[in-house]
């Protein structure tokens, strides 16, 4: 939000942090949890996509390779090896990151950009899901079926407010990052290279290593949405992990709310989540809400191409004295 100090930016997050922190305390029902938990959900792996995508213009159609990677990592660390679930939370993150490296270093030693690095990304996430329906340590095509034991200590809580916290922690500190990211060095290197690579190059901007630094940091917040989902629906197999159609939510909450901003993932998150709520109370049909997901991209793109961030904008440039922040 280019209308805000720092300073005011981080008292917004504060404000926005309290009102998650209050909200199940006073919507206890469990769908009204249950719904605070996909909104902060998919607040969170958008924000994976928004930071390369969004601060650093390396759009991706296969972002899910990393969400994939960490659901699998930590499932697979708990299953096969033992390890105490909330292990999967770093491991998920390193192999996100890992996978981020591998993805971002192929591509751009290629001189892939533009369209051309958004679909070998699809490929990356196609080669994945070929590779965990084929092995046996990831159970294949059949999946990977986390027992129950509802313990926190075990990462898996009794009540859904539980997760509800958790995720509401993760989803505050990938905001707080995208804060760091607006206002810091590396933000504004990443900044010129989405606006001009070849300026930024003549600038003295190593391009190759801070986008590939940038999709390390983006493929480590997918990581741990993967767990967390592990974690949640205690099942994944290769089509739900990698489907693409959890590329499409997050580079959707991303453009509806606002690429390239601070808030604009949890704004798109917000809205997709009630869209997609009032959809299925009114007209119960499979795949309908996808079909409105698109006619709300095709809508924010003609008439707000910045995403719901830029009505706040103008309205706080309304109030702003000419100059400011």
């Amino acid at each position: 939000m280019n209308a805000l100090s720092r300073r005011q930016v981080w008292l917004l997050h504060g404000g926005l942090l309290l009102v998650g922190i209050v909200f199940p305390l006073v919507f206890r029902s469990s769908f009204m949890v249950n719904f605070g938990f996909l909104a902060l959900f998919y607040a969170f792996i958008g924000q994976s996509w928004n930071i390369a995508g969004g601060f650093a213009g390396q759009l991706s159609f296969g972002h899910v390779v990393f969400f994939g990677a960490g659901a699998y990592a930590s499932t697979i660390l708990q299953m096969r090896f033992g390890f105490n679930p909330w292990w999967g939370l770093p491991a998920s993150a390193l192999a996100g990151a890992v996978v981020g490296w591998v993805v971002a270093f192929l591509s751009f030693r290629a001189g892939l950009k533009g369209s051309y690095f958004a679909l070998i990304t699809l490929a990356f996430a196609e080669v994945l899901r070929i590779v965990a329906n084929s092995v046996g340590i990831t159970g294949g095509g059949l999946g990977m079926l986390i027992p129950g034991k509802a313990s926190a200590a075990n990462f898996q809580f009794p009540e859904r407010i539980g997760f509800y916290y958790v995720m509401l922690a993760l989803t505050a500190g990938s905001i707080a990052i995208a804060v760091w990211l607006k206002h810091s060095r590396f933000g504004a290197q990443l900044a010129a290279i989405r606006e001009n690579e070849d300026a930024a190059r003549a600038l003295g901007i190593n391009a190759f290593r801070e986008k590939i630094k940038v999709l390390m940091l983006s493929g480590a917040i997918g990581g741990v949405g993967g767990c967390m989902f592990a974690q949640y629906y205690l099942y994944i197999d290769p089509t739900i992990v990698f489907g693409i159609d959890k590329s499409i939510e997050m580079l959707l909450v991303s453009m509806i709310g606002g690429a390239g901003t601070v808030f604009g993932p949890l704004i798109g998150s917000l809205l997709l989540a009630v869209v997609s709520d009032v959809t299925r109370a009114l007209v119960n049909v499979q795949g309908l809400s996808l079909v409105l997901y698109g006619a709300l991209l095709i809508v924010i793109i003609a008439f707000l191409p910045n995403g719901l961030v830029d009505l706040f904008r103008r309205r706080a440039r309304r109030g702003t004295p000419k100059g400011g922040a």
